[in-house]
């Protein structure tokens, strides 16, 4: 099975995607939801990454962060699958692994796709038919992102801050993005990007980051990554 290095580089965001084992549920109650984002924001705060935005699904996270350090994403998934399987494990007598392997990690370019993966993340409730509008939804960002709502755990992007001069403003903004709908070939190109754990941004942000990772950018060989690979890998991202 191809085994793909991790791409994290300080400053970057990144476009984070877990699903549950088969597809099946990751949450069942309300407490479950609540201790993950306690996980989350613990581990956050420990390794020095920033949450922008993220949604709770029944069988899957999404999540956008940006770290400080190469490993900053990488020991934050860790300590939280840690802590998370071992709540869910014990709380309801079960064993066994609870994610679907490894979780999916997508550079995002920022000028060209922060927003974009802010509204792909926040809409998800949406689109999959579980509310009419993000705000209706309890486990997202977008409370905070859209309506000033106090959290912990969700840090604002310098992009977003620049969205205007006080917090009513910059929140008018971002509840204006969402008046319109995703276009398909965005929606398409995220997925895509996440299903590969490629960069999302212009063929010039691709290569900005083979040179930063100091190899080419491709889909992954069979077998694991060379030794050469991961050092190289190591130097500049996880």
């Amino acid at each position: 099975m191809p085994r793909k290095p991790r791409m994290y580089l300080p400053g970057i965001p990144c476009h984070i995607i877990q699903r549950g084992n088969n597809r099946e549920a990751c949450f069942y109650a309300e407490q479950d939801y609540q201790f993950y984002l306690e996980c989350l924001a613990d581990a956050c705060r420990r390794y020095g990454v920033a949450v922008h935005a993220y949604v709770l699904m029944t069988n899957h996270v999404h999540l956008l962060m940006t770290p400080d350090t190469h490993e900053g994403i990488s020991q934050v998934m860790q300590s939280l699958g840690r802590r998370y399987v071992q709540y869910i494990n014990y709380e309801y007598r079960r064993s066994g692994t609870m994610w679907e392997g490894r979780h999916k990690a997508s550079l995002v370019e920022a000028e060209s796709y922060l927003f974009v993966c802010y509204r792909y993340i926040e809409l998800n409730p949406v689109q999959a038919g579980m509310v009419s509008h993000p705000a209706e939804y309890p486990w997202s960002s977008y409370a905070v992102n859209g309506q000033g709502k106090a959290s912990n755990l969700v840090k604002p992007h310098p992009l977003y801050l620049a969205l205007g001069g006080d917090a009513a403003i910059r929140q008018h903004a971002y509840r204006y993005l969402f008046e319109t709908h995703l276009d398909t070939k965005e929606i398409h190109t995220i997925q895509k990007s996440a299903q590969f754990s490629m960069p999302l941004g212009t063929d010039r942000f691709k290569e900005q980051i083979e040179i930063a990772l100091r190899r080419t950018i491709g889909h992954a060989k069979r077998g694991r990554p060379s030794v050469r690979e991961e050092d190289a890998v190591y130097l500049n991202c996880e």
